[in-house]
């Protein structure tokens, strides 16, 4: 079997081929697709094969996908990402692939949201490629929260329009290992499945594990949609970036991100990380 983990580089990539790597695989059986080989040596160093994968240039992926067994489709970050997502799916078809696996977002096909509607449209795509496929709705990534917290460190506060909502988020590395078995086994085959931490928590609690990890007191800041906007661009952000912004708080606030039914937790075989664990880890990192 051998296996293309895309933007392989990046946070989440690197997470999945230790994941893969941990299981048992064999480095010269896993390719990192990589924008920029040279961002890659320490895999290539650890035996793992470099390829250059960018979603624009179809010539690269064509040649990344010759052979190869299985693909991840960690979904991209350019602003046209529907696009580039369809140009992989498109070649992962052309090449013969037996499994693509996509990293999407949490129920884009029951709330509609900016960011959803991307994912939604790259999970039609997937639909309509005829390819065996896994879908991997991803919740938030505790990691996102670094920034905030981190800034409550100066400030004392976490600010966000998300009302009374709850966010039941994980780390990178639990749904890292959640890609690697849905890419090394047959367990998640044909499958779209909402991922999320084991708990679900509110942004109260997000303030009190702040606290616990950075030693002072942080307090949750509710404010409106329309306030968030108007404190963002105060900030510096153009209109248009801080009103997909706020609209993920909006998202958030409607339910986005508060489900939560273990799902994650069994496919991996352990508890999810807990807040303030990956908030603590998270901060050490950087």
């Amino acid at each position: 079997m051998t296996l293309l983990v895309t933007a392989a580089s990046g946070n989440l990539g690197r997470l999945v081929i230790d994941a893969l790597l941990a299981r048992g695989i064999e480095a010269s059986d896993i390719i990192a697709g990589v924008r920029t080989p040279s961002k890659a040596e320490d895999l290539a160093a650890r035996g793992v094969v470099v390829v250059e994968v960018d979603y624009a240039r179809t010539e690269t992926l064509a040649s990344a996908l010759d052979g190869v067994t299985r693909v991840l489709l960690i979904s991209g970050t350019d602003p046209d990402r529907v696009t580039g997502h369809r140009n992989v799916i498109d070649a992962a078809a052309a090449a013969g692939v037996g499994r693509l696996v996509y990293t999407s977002s949490p129920r884009n096909d029951e709330i509609d949201y900016a960011l959803g509607a991307d994912h939604r449209a790259t999970e039609q795509a997937i639909a309509a490629s005829g390819l065996d496929a896994t879908v991997l709705r991803n919740n938030w990534y505790t990691e996102n929260y670094l920034d905030a917290v981190a800034r409550a460190g100066e400030t004392g506060e976490i600010v966000a329009a998300v009302g009374d909502a709850r966010v039941a988020s994980a780390s990178r590395r639990d749904y890292a290992e959640a890609a690697a078995v849905a890419l090394i086994t047959d367990e998640l085959a044909g499958q779209t499945v909402e991922l999320g931490g084991d708990v679900a928590w509110d942004y109260d609690e997000l303030a009190r594990a702040a606290s616990e990890v950075l030693g002072r007191p942080v307090a949750y800041t509710a404010v409106t949609v329309e306030q968030l906007t108007a404190g963002l661009e105060t900030a510096g952000l153009d209109a248009a970036t801080a009103a997909f912004v706020a609209g993920i708080d909006d998202a958030i606030a409607r339910g986005a991100l508060s489900q939560t039914d273990g799902t994650l937790a069994r496919i991996i075989g352990r508890p999810t990380t807990p807040l303030v664990e990956g908030l603590r880890a998270g901060l050490a990192a950087r």
